[in-house]
Formats: C-alpha cells, sequence, structure tokens
C-alpha cells in the first residue's frame, strides 16, 4: 500500500485526484475482505458447544489469541480466521461463520456499550492441565476427563506421589478427581466393605502411603490437600467436583486432629474432633458437623443429597447467577450458557448447604428453593477455586458400576458446559475485579 501510495504522489493533480479514489476503494475492498471467525455458542447457532471449546483451546496452542465474547450469543468466541481452522471445525462439527472484519468491528462496538451487559475478554495462553487422579481410573470414571477427552483438549494425569513432590507448579490449572481427602475410602465402608474393589483400593492406598513416608492414609491425604493448597494460594487454578470439594474442606479443618474411625485407620478418632475443627484454613466451607457414623455414606452436613427429599428429577434444575460482565468478568465467564437453568445430577456430594458456604465464596449457581449451593467459586491467596456439586451433568444418580456417559449424545450439555469455562478460564487475560 506504501507502494502504490508513492506513485500517487508522483502522478499529476488529476491523476492523483484519480488514483487517491483509486486507493481508497483498495482500502475498503481490502478491508471488506479481510475476515474472522465466529463460534457461536447460543443454542440456535451452535451443533457441538463442548467441541467448540476443543477448537477454542486448539488455537490457542497456536498461539494465536482469541476472544471470548461474554453474554454474546451464548458466550460466543471470535477467532482469527485460516483455512486450517475452518476445517479443523468442519472435522469436529464445530458450527462456524465466517464474518467480515467490519462485522467483528461492528459486534465489538456493541459489546463495549455501557447499555450491554457484554464484554469482550482476550485468550492469550492455551493452559497446561492436570488431573489428580489415581493412574488406574478410566477417563470415563470422571466427568471432566471424560469431557476434556471429548473436546478434544489434552491433559496429565498427576496423583500422590507428584504432589507431593511439588510437581503442580508445572500447570496452570488442576482438578480434583471424586477423591476423599479424609482418609476414609469415600465411606463407601457401610455397603461395599466385602466387595473385592473396596479391599483392593484400601490395600493400595495404604501400600502407597507407606512408601511415601506415612503410617496412616488420612495423615498421607491430608499433607497432599495442604499441598494442593498451597498450590492455590501460590496462584493456581483448582476445580473440584463431588466428593473432592467437601473432604478436601473436611481434610483442611481437621489438620492436626484424628477424625477417622478404626477400621479406617486402625485407631480410634479424637475425643471432641467436631469443637477441634478449624474453619478458618478452609476454603469454601464453614460452622459444618462431621458424620460420626462409618456405615453412613456421608461426609458431613456440607452435601445436601439426604435433604432433597421435595426436589423430584423431573423438576430438578438449579438457576446460574447474572453478573455484570464488564465490573466482574471472572464469574461471568464461569457461567456462560446457553441457558439460565440448567438440569441438575446427583453425586456423592450433591450440592452444597448454602447457609455452610463462607460469606467471602460467590454463589454461580443455585437451587434457591431447597437452600442448595450447587456452583461455586472463591479467591484464595493469588489463586482461585472452583466446587461444583455432583458427580456427571447427563447421568443423573450415577451409580458404581454404571455405564459411561456418551457425550456423543449430549454435544450440547449446559451442565457439561460449566466444566469447560473453568478450562479456559485460566487463558484470560488478567483484568484487576472491580468488586
Amino acid at each position: 500500500m506504501t507502494y502504490l501510495f508513492k506513485i500517487i504522489f508522483y502522478l499529476s493533480p488529476r491523476a492523483q485526484s484519480r488514483g487517491f479514489v483509486l486507493f481508497c476503494l483498495f482500502l475498503f475492498s481490502f478491508k471488506s475482505f479481510a475476515s474472522v471467525i465466529l463460534i457461536p455458542m447460543d443454542a440456535e447457532g451452535q451443533e457441538n458447544h463442548l467441541k467448540a471449546y476443543g477448537i477454542t483451546y486448539w488455537v490457542l496452542t497456536k498461539q494465536q489469541k482469541v476472544q471470548w465474547l461474554l453474554n454474546y450469543r451464548g458466550g460466543s468466541f471470535l477467532l482469527p480466521d485460516g483455512e486450517s481452522i475452518r476445517k479443523e471445525c468442519q472435522i469436529r462439527g464445530v458450527s462456524f461463520e465466517v464474518i467480515s472484519d467490519a462485522q467483528a468491528e461492528s459486534i465489538l462496538d456493541e459489546i463495549s456499550s455501557p447499555s450491554q451487559n457484554q464484554e469482550a475478554v482476550i485468550l492469550e495462553k492455551a493452559p497446561k492441565i492436570a488431573v489428580y487422579s489415581p493412574k488406574g481410573n478410566q477417563p470415563w470414571d470422571d466427568a471432566v476427563t471424560m469431557v476434556l477427552t471429548y473436546a478434544e483438549i489434552p491433559y496429565v494425569t498427576v496423583y500422590d506421589e507428584e504432589v507431593l513432590d511439588n510437581k503442580l507448579a508445572l500447570y496452570d490449572w488442576l482438578h480434583l478427581h471424586h477423591e476423599d481427602f479424609t482418609g476414609q475410602y469415600g465411606k463407601f465402608y457401610g455397603v461395599y466393605r466385602a466387595a473385592p474393589w473396596y479391599i483392593e483400593a484400601k490395600t493400595e492406598a495404604e501400600a502407597l502411603a507407606q512408601k511415601l513416608g506415612y503410617s496412616k492414609v488420612s495423615e498421607e491425604k491430608r499433607a497432599v490437600a495442604l499441598k494442593i493448597r498451597n498450590y492455590v494460594i501460590g496462584g493456581g487454578f483448582m476445580f473440584a467436583m463431588c466428593s473432592a470439594t467437601d473432604s478436601f474442606d473436611i481434610a483442611l479443618a481437621a489438620e492436626g486432629v484424628d477424625i477417622c474411625e478404626p477400621m479406617f485407620d486402625g485407631d480410634p478418632s479424637d475425643a471432641n474432633y467436631q469443637g477441634k475443627l478449624d474453619f478458618s484454613r478452609t476454603f469454601a466451607f464453614s460452622n459444618f458437623v462431621l458424620e460420626r457414623n462409618p456405615l453412613r455414606y456421608e461426609f458431613s452436613s456440607i452435601d445436601m443429597t439426604n435433604k432433597r427429599r421435595n426436589v423430584p428429577k423431573e423438576s430438578d434444575y438449579f438457576s446460574l447467577m447474572e453478573f455484570s460482565a464488564k465490573w466482574d468478568p471472572i464469574p461471568t465467564m464461569l457461567t456462560q450458557n446457553h441457558t439460565a437453568l440448567v438440569k441438575g445430577f446427583m453425586g456423592q456430594t450433591t450440592a452444597f448447604t448454602r447457609s455452610e458456604v463462607k460469606p467471602t465464596v460467590m454463589i454461580l449457581g443455585e437451587n434457591k428453593l431447597n437452600g442448595e449451593a450447587r456452583y461455586i467459586h472463591g479467591i484464595k491467596g493469588k489463586g482461585f477455586f472452583t466446587f461444583y456439586g455432583g458427580h456427571d451433568p447427563e447421568d443423573y444418580q450415577h451409580r458404581v458400576g454404571d455405564p459411561k456417559t456418551e457425550l456423543e449424545l449430549h454435544p450440547t450439555s449446559p451442565g457439561y458446559r460449566l466444566i469447560l469455562n473453568n478450562v479456559l478460564f485460566p487463558a484470560a487475560r488478567k483484568k484487576k475485579q472491580k468488586t
């Protein structure tokens, strides 16, 4: 374009005038033909919401930036145009629209208006993802590993040895598999203590604890929980579901206190251990009461599973909270969806007693009628954590031995979208939160 302008400069005045018009037409034509890719995330425009996150992550791995259009058509993505990206969208079955630069600028202008509860957030770098999970687990044992696999987002599996060896510093985002950090083997004792898989899992956990220098599994798991706590405080992003949520906080509150009965660790629990809990150490919960009965499949009063008799399956939904996209981009990112009403699902820890959630923790999703929080988020030190109740968003009451969920049948799942919002969250350019 500079060369063309120099040619115009050396022409006669009349020719210059004509040349300038041609130059302007050239610029207009160039601008019109330049294009970007819009991946819509509304219900009508997208056929595979889950794989759309995978495309976005894939583009980030190519050192290309993406704009996340919060509250615009369900939280759409604006990608650089390219034949390879178009092809990848087609291969993965992701709906996309090719729009001109002028159209993209018009959308961004609309989003920037103070009258719109929308914001454009720049995603800069694909986060390195780790999943804390026993090595023998299959991807379908956990909703997060299942959706990461389906969305084609790579992750690394870590467990106690890596955590205690300070390997978490290598990763930006950590998911906690449905773990029991209290050393009570998931409280499965009452029903499954004679089952071969339970006996084998208990034996393996005890052997690993001894290998790592601990006399009891409860002590080793607490040491792991403390390492994860430090990871978050140091700036990490941690996401947990089901029993990993409340058992993690219980382990932190019970530091230095024996809350396990003899069938779990071989010796009696501390007298009055409830009164020795320190709630100032927890991430999300306080003033909860531990379940003392080893035969009961429950950790504490945090969980709402047995308090949901008035919530039938047909009407079990929770609503996502609405936040100001411009003032509170973090909770807005985490609640992006094509619906504000998400169907509920059960788990060992299904939902959280709202009155036991700390006031400093944000409620992102709730069943208000039943007084339960389903999806919560908070800040700890320099890092962030998100707790999501339930086991599998597309398997209402998952039980031991049930077949895996086929996500090919649920490519637009709102419940699974919430997980993937958290996966992309660390990629966002840091922006100071107003509230």
